[in-house]
């Protein structure tokens, strides 16, 4: 793993308060990495924040939504054949120390994704509101029972990726519900995964988009797309 090349993608939109700190962040942790800002047609100063943090920058035309943004990221190093990728938020409340947690996790075992749980040590959330924690322990009690696997954290967008993985979300990638839908696309490509703990931090600057109440309206509907898919794919199998 010492030779390999490690991608850092960090999705952001209007992160211009946070982005360079994150940059910042990342690259004192990983000096051999590097790192490339999706920037999601962002409104603000994001993509030129991220450059002269010494980021790269991959502009969207316009907002896709994060799951085409990740996309992208994939298809990024999957072009430049990057072994490892590793994918952040780029709003900063990832501590950048989980970076090297998440890698070694990777190097030491037999699996394909390591995704950072907040939830599995009680440090690692700092505060997630009561609505969202609950519909979280609902959608992972949910994952658990379908891949057969222990799932604690559905909706982390802080992963480390190998070859095979980058490959599978090159080419495709969950759009509407990206992250629970991953965990069902890996299990259904017979990748393996697994859980680290990680600890977020709060955001400096700016609001979180996911209200209470969207975060409800969020989980609810993630629910019931993955048990529909589930459904149609028995159906299917019959």
């Amino acid at each position: 793993m010492n030779s390999a090349r490690i991608l850092v993608i960090l999705p952001a939109l209007n992160e211009e308060r946070n982005i360079a700190r994150t940059v910042r962040g990342i690259r004192q942790q990983l000096p051999g990495a590097d790192l490339l800002v999706v920037n999601d047609g962002s409104s603000d100063d994001t993509a030129a924040v991220a450059r002269a943090a010494g980021a790269q920058s991959l502009d969207l035309p316009y907002n896709l939504g994060i799951g085409a943004a990740v996309q992208a990221g994939f298809q990024f190093a999957r072009a430049h054949q990057y072994d490892i990728v590793l994918r952040n938020d780029g709003d900063g409340q990832h501590e950048p120390e989980a970076n090297a947690d998440l890698l070694r996790c990777l190097e030491s075992t037999d699996v394909d994704v390591v995704i950072g749980s907040r939830f599995i040590d009680a440090r690692g959330d700092y505060g997630t509101p009561l609505l969202r924690r609950l519909g979280s322990a609902i959608l992972a009690r949910l994952l658990t029972r379908i891949i057969g696997q222990r799932v604690t954290d559905p909706t982390s967008g802080c992963a480390a990726f190998n070859r095979r993985a980058i490959d599978l979300f090159a080419q495709a990638y969950p759009h509407d519900y990206p992250e629970p839908e991953a965990i069902l696309m890996l299990h259904r490509s017979g990748l393996r995964q697994m859980e680290a703990p990680v600890r977020m931090i709060p955001r400096q600057h700016g609001d979180s988009s996911i209200t209470p109440l969207r975060s409800v309206y969020y989980m609810v509907k993630v629910i019931l797309a993955i048990l529909i898919n589930v459904l149609r794919r028995s159906r299917v199998d019959q």
